[in-house]
């Protein structure tokens, strides 16, 4: 038999247990309102994607003047120009001559700024990380090295003693010498040893199909140096765009000429390059347009010769720092190695290592050495490349 107190127990436990259960049910409903509004977000964006999708295609156009406040004189990518109206959601300050703007197909308005992007080839340019070659690892040329280093590094680490003298400081320089001698390792340790941009590019990247592809490649590529400096640009295999103008009938040949023109424009123009230095490395300095190798554009021309016996003994101690050596005469194997460039000696230490490792011999021999120098000595003659190891 219950009793009253019985009775109110079980209607507090009933109670509780509603309770329970309102509190779930309201937590399901906050839940349910939460991913409605979500949801309902999400259809709104997808709206307004669509709605985007559906609009028509918009022009692209160049601000060639600025006329007044909202007007300006645009080129079309059509070809004529045009004076229209401007958006007045788009700052006035990023109207400027020469932005790339994209523009209304019916009105021809300009709708909003095309953000600046310049070609991948001269984004890929830019060295991000600094090579980790130094002018200690340069054998046989000192003199070479100091000259560099005036003519680069002094302007851009101690401007102010040009300045005390009253003298500008020098532009560019322009390397010269065989294949293999170091003209691209003396431009690595060029960027190694200072903080500024450093920005490379075979010249025959510049060089493309269509009418002024390659005039505005140059320009972009000068627009990314002013906008890094303290910068270097360094050119290499120069005479693909540099060669003596001749009157060509190619369209071709026209192109590069014309890539070369901007070239010159670009490093000797009426805007300063200030702290932008060049250099740039040819085997050909024969075939180069007497325009581009004068002073005021390459102000000085260094001579990378072929190491003499000393300077082969040099290279052939820096590359073999890290090897293990029993009996072996340096000096000996370079007066062996007479016309031999860096990038030969460079092959003989490797191929020396290989003729050690096919014995299963963990150091180096004399013998290895002069069977290397005879190997390649016999692909030099032959004309074929060395098989491993390159010095630049």
């Amino acid at each position: 038999m219950s009793t009253k107190a019985d009775d109110d127990v079980d209607q507090i436990n009933e109670l509780d247990e509603l309770l329970r259960q309102l509190r779930e049910l309201e937590e399901e409903k906050r839940y349910v309102q939460m991913e409605n509004k979500r949801l309902q977000e999400e259809i709104e964006r997808l709206k307004k994607e669509l709605n985007r999708m559906k609009l028509p295609p918009l022009l692209i156009g160049t601000i060639e003047d600025i006329v007044d406040e909202r007007r300006v004189v645009i080129r079309s990518s059509t070809g004529p120009s045009f004076l229209v109206y401007a958006s007045e959601h788009i700052p006035r300050e990023k109207l400027t001559p020469g932005t790339r703007v994209a523009l209304n197909k019916a009105t021809l308005s300009v709708i909003s700024v095309i953000p600046e992007a310049y070609d991948p080839t001269i984004i890929a340019s830019e060295i991000s990380t600094k090579p980790n070659v130094t002018y200690e690892e340069i054998g046989g040329l000192s003199e070479q090295i100091r000259e560099i280093r005036e003519m680069i590094e002094l302007p851009l680490l101690n401007p102010d003693i040009f300045r005390k003298v009253g003298v500008d400081p020098p532009t560019g320089v322009l390397l010269v010498g065989p294949p293999g001698t170091g003209k691209t390792l003396l431009a690595k340790a060029v960027a190694n040893s200072t903080n500024a941009t450093f920005i490379r590019i075979v010249a025959s990247e510049l060089v493309r199909k269509y009418i002024g592809e390659g005039a505005r490649l140059v320009r972009e590529l000068f627009d990314l140096a002013r906008k890094r400096a303290p910068s270097i640009i360094f050119i290499d295999e120069l005479d693909a765009i540099g060669a003596r103008r001749v009157d060509s009938s190619t369209s071709g040949d026209r192109e590069v000429q014309r890539t070369l023109m901007q070239l010159l424009a670009e490093i000797d123009g009426f805007e300063p390059l200030g702290n932008i230095k060049i250099i740039a490395a040819t085997n050909r300095p024969d075939t180069l347009d007497e325009a581009l190798i004068r002073p005021g554009r390459f102000d000085r021309i260094i001579e990378i010769p072929l190491p003499d016996s000393s300077g082969r003994e040099e290279i052939l101690k820096i590359h073999t720092k890290k090897m293990n050596l029993k009996n072996v005469n340096l000096k000996e194997i370079a007066s062996t190695t007479e016309g031999f460039a860096g990038a030969d000696l460079k092959a003989v230490t490797v191929e020396a290592g290989m003729f050690a490792v096919r014995e299963l011999r963990d150091f180096i021999t004399q013998t290895d050495f002069i069977k290397a120098v005879e190997k390649i000595r016999a692909q030099r003659e032959s004309g074929k490349p060395a098989d491993l190891g390159m010095y630049v």
